[in-house]
């Protein structure tokens, strides 16, 4: 048996979406990073289906967003049955007022399984690639790098050694055991649920049908966009819990159940393409860092499924972590900025951890009893009481944009932009200020795309900045007015890091991430 020796400069364990995405962000900073999946395929489920506005603008920062909204639809009007009757519509998830700074602002349905394939075709895109049958057998930490030992699909050993391990294995993560992070939890619901994808003939796919008074319990039954088949959800046990049957998730159990608790006969019942069995839960790992290894998505967090929060918290933790380890690894930023990760994320996974599980508990999957709103689609989340924040603008009224906080978007019809008049038909054809360029941007966010730190100064002089930082003078327009007046650096993952009226400020501060 063999036995090779690989360098790397990160170790992604876990090929699911948290490792999907940090894989595309650190392959479009130039950092070497190798990717290895236990399985010999990406997951082949629907599980986590729901992308919230958060979600959609890191898939446009990482390229891959137009190939997400082509395959994927907006959420369809819950259609509730009683006695094979149809008993009336209702919304989910509310229809949400324009607002430009929000560019995407209704939650996306795709099924897990189809995300993690455009993510896949996006890292390959960028020159990556996943190592499958490829597990995680130990590892040991040193200063200055980590040795894992992984075992390929022929069986042959290898030790690869890398700056920094990232687990996003998942719940049952052998990155975490093996580093030794407690996990503490509890069970959200005493009663299993079954999920599966099958498909199913004769039941439109206009609607997403609940059977909330069916025998053994409620049953839903979700048309998944781009396919032919459904996503069947159903809890066994009824209220109360007692003692509940355990959920058959075999092809001909899963039609069982769907036949017993619909009108649906059973020659509409076509083929299981993937099922599970889970009882929710929520759990909390203890720490999200131990030496130069680093917990991500669910391997550092478990929700329950209630209000689509699990998928999303796991790709802002990878967005989080690969923009610091690429000013680390390719800037010299200080490795003490890698602390900023847990320190940031650990109390957005609590607090999101909170909002599923009461979610859940507010009334399962009654009709009605899980609308979703604002505070479940991420955009209020950010980093104010964060270690890479800073506010320095004195006599902040309320209401105002504070460092922290989520940088918005904006149209630049109406603004100045670096001495450039934007505001599509100027009377006359005169431009003031300057000629704008046919492929002027058009929106802030087109500004931010990308790995690099962005400075505005809106309503102020732009000062110089070091080599690699973006700077905008911007005036007037939807942006003086969502942010203020003042000097804005910019998160390479949209958050506002520091604001203030004062250039002297930014050196300092850019120096932190390295940049001089």
């Amino acid at each position: 048996m063999t036995h090779t020796r690989t360098l790397t400069e990160v170790l992604v364990v876990g090929a699911g979406p948290t490792g999907l995405t940090l894989a595309c962000d650190l392959a479009r900073r130039g950092v070497s990073a190798l990717l290895v999946e236990k399985a010999g395929a990406l997951f082949p489920g629907s599980r986590g289906k729901g992308l919230q506005p958060r979600t959609q603008e890191v898939f446009e920062d990482l390229g891959l967003l137009t190939a997400v909204h082509t395959a994927g639809r907006p959420y369809p009007r819950m259609m509730s049955w009683e006695d094979g009757e149809r008993q009336g519509e209702w919304d989910l998830v509310g229809t949400p007022e324009p607002d430009p700074t929000v560019p995407f602002p209704a939650v996306w349905m795709l099924p897990q399984w189809r995300t993690q394939e455009l993510l896949h075709e996006r890292l390959r895109e960028l020159g990556g690639e996943v190592a499958f049958g490829t597990a995680l057998s130990g590892l040991d930490q040193h200063p200055d790098r980590v040795e894992a030992r992984l075992t390929g699909p022929d069986g042959a050993e290898r030790t690869v050694s890398a700056r920094y391990l990232v687990a996003a294995d998942g719940g049952r993560s052998a990155v975490r055991r093996a580093v030794g992070i407690p996990m503490a939890g509890e069970q959200v619901d005493p009663r299993p649920s079954l999920v599966a994808d099958l498909e199913i003939d004769g039941l439109d796919r206009e609607n997403w049908h609940i059977w909330p008074k069916a025998p053994g319990g409620a049953l839903l039954l979700c048309p998944l966009p781009s396919t032919t088949a459904f996503q069947l959800f159903a809890q066994f046990g009824g209220e109360g819990g007692g003692d509940p049957q355990q959920p058959d998730t075999s092809a001909a159990g899963v039609r069982r159940t769907v036949a017993a608790r619909t009108h649906l006969p059973d020659s509409a019942l076509g083929p299981v393409h993937w099922a599970s069995d889970f009882r929710p839960r929520a759990a909390l790992a203890e720490r999200f860092r131990d030496g130069r290894v680093f917990l991500a998505g669910d391997a550092a967090h478990i929700h329950s499924p209630a209000g689509g929060q699990g998928l999303n918290t796991s790709v802002q933790d990878a967005y989080n972590l690969g923009w610091k380890l690429g000013q680390v690894l390719r800037h010299g930023a200080d490795e003490a900025l890698l602390d900023s990760y847990e320190e940031e994320r650990l109390p957005i996974a609590a607090e999101v951890l909170d909002l599923s599980t009461r979610l859940h508990r507010a009334g399962g999957v009654r009709a009605g009893g899980l609308r979703r709103g604002p505070r479940t689609e991420q955009l209020g989340l950010g980093y104010e009481d964060g270690p890479l924040t800073v506010e320095a603008r004195p006599g902040l009224t309320e209401d105002a944009l504070r460092a922290g906080e989520r940088a918005p978007d904006a149209p630049l019809d109406g603004s100045v932009l670096d001495g450039a008049v934007l505001d599509g038909a100027v009377p006359g054809g005169a431009v003031p200020n300057g000629s704008v360029p046919k492929d002027s941007p058009r929106r802030l966010f087109e500004l931010f795309r990308g790995p690099h730190v962005t400075v505005l100064a809106i309503g102020r002089e732009l000062p110089e900045l070091p080599a690699g930082v973006h700077g905008h003078r911007i005036d007037g327009g939807v942006a003086e007015r969502a942010y203020g007046q003042g000097l804005f650096v910019v998160r390479p993952d949209g958050y506002l890091g520091l604001a203030t009226h004062d250039p002297a400020d930014l050196p300092g501060y850019l120096a932190r991430l390295g940049l001089r």
